[in-house]
């Protein structure tokens, strides 16, 4: 039997500890792809909107440039996607997926769906965890 640490009463630690579970969750897939978790979700964001730009990329992921930058790179070097700067402005860099990039998204298409039966929650369940992190996110963000 474990022994209590304190921890478990603390919500941002049980949050904490969920999200790193959930991560090892994915890990040995996305490892046979090669990629991680965080290229992943950038992938799931690129793939719903086809083509995005840096900044507005890096909004919805709440990732600075400092850590998306490098995080590009390397799917542009595995060839995912592809960056172009924009004609009318070249602060601007586009986003896309490349031909391999698609072609990854319908080879991990069930993945979420697989992936949610391990946690063995209704539907109702479900809905309503995901809604309570969304109001947990919002106003953490807020605080801020």
């Amino acid at each position: 039997m474990e022994e209590s640490t304190g921890l478990e009463q603390m919500i941002c630690f049980e949050l904490y500890a969920a999200s790193r579970a959930m991560t090892g969750l994915y890990r040995p897939a996305l490892d046979a792809l090669g990629i991680t978790y965080p290229q992943y979700a950038a992938l799931r964001v690129i793939w719903h909107r086809g083509r995005i730009t840096v900044r507005d990329l890096g909004a919805a992921l709440r990732l600075d440039s400092g850590t998306l930058s490098p995080l590009l790179k390397r799917l542009e070097h595995q060839g995912l996607i592809r960056r172009e700067r924009g004609t009318h402005d070249e602060r601007v860099v586009w986003i896309s997926p490349t031909d391999a990039g698609t072609d990854l998204e319908h080879r991990v298409a069930d993945l979420p769906e697989r992936l949610a039966c391990a946690l063995d929650l209704s539907a109702e369940e479900f809905q309503t965890l995901q809604h309570l992190l969304g109001r947990i996110r919002g106003a953490a963000t807020r605080t801020i």
